[in-house]
């Protein structure tokens, strides 16, 4: 039985990597910026719940101080917003740069001393770090930020093994699944959007597998080359 942490798992794809590691069998921690939605959705998948909000960093050692020993830690947790250029909102920039820059580094560097031997980390990013669109300015940004996030954690934190996986349109994702995507998935090579269940076995994969080091896994059905 592996300790899991997802931050981010109480919604979205990280409810769904959390999902998957407890029907396994694992231990699994999800974090919410609410306790009362930690609590809750950790109830309903047999986890445990945590409140951590990424947004003030400075608050993350001591949110974390009763995590123990760790296999796996999954960092899903995003601050996004559509902001262009034209109407620029700082605001908006700095909590969504807070949250996957110096968030995400926090994390890693809080839980440094508990990984155990073979641990692996995955950082979520997404396609809009390299196909950009309008009001996506900070998306794009803090996206291609996780990449070097991710680089400079796999070299400070060796031997933990540390990826960043990429989704595209997960099209039976909670924030896609309502809309209309039937043009995304026409230039798709595949045909297809990618599903849930690709994002959730790919992250198994990136955890599991030991020589899965440094990787960034773009998880788009080749959109990128259309």
């Amino acid at each position: 039985m592996a300790a899991v942490l997802v931050v981010g798992g109480s919604g979205g794809l990280g409810r769904e990597i959390a999902r998957h590691f407890v029907d396994r069998g694992d231990e699994v921690i999800i974090t919410s910026r609410s306790a009362e939605r930690a609590e809750a959705v950790a109830a309903e998948l047999g986890a445990r719940g945590l409140a951590i909000d990424l947004t003030r960093p400075e608050s993350i050692d001591k949110a974390l101080a009763e995590v123990g020993e760790l296999d796996s830690l999954v960092i899903t947790a995003i601050e996004q917003y559509s902001n262009t250029v034209q109407d620029f909102s700082i605001e908006d920039a700095i909590r969504a740069s807070t949250v996957k820059l110096v968030g995400y580094t926090e994390v890693a560097r809080v839980l440094q001393g508990r990984f155990r031997p073979g641990a692996g980390i995955v950082l979520f990013g997404g396609l809009g770090k390299v196909r950009p669109y309008p009001g996506s300015t900070m998306i794009t940004a803090t996206n291609a930020a996780v990449s070097g996030v991710m680089r400079t954690l796999a070299v400070e934190l060796a031997p933990v093994r540390v990826n960043a996986l990429h989704p595209g349109v997960v099209g039976d994702s909670p924030a896609w699944q309502d809309k209309n995507t039937s043009a995304v998935a026409a230039r798709t090579p595949t045909g297809r959007l990618t599903a849930t269940a690709e994002i959730v076995d790919a992250t198994d994969f990136l955890l599991r597998n030991g020589a899965a080091n440094a990787i960034d896994l773009h998880l788009d059905g080749g959109t990128r080359v259309t």
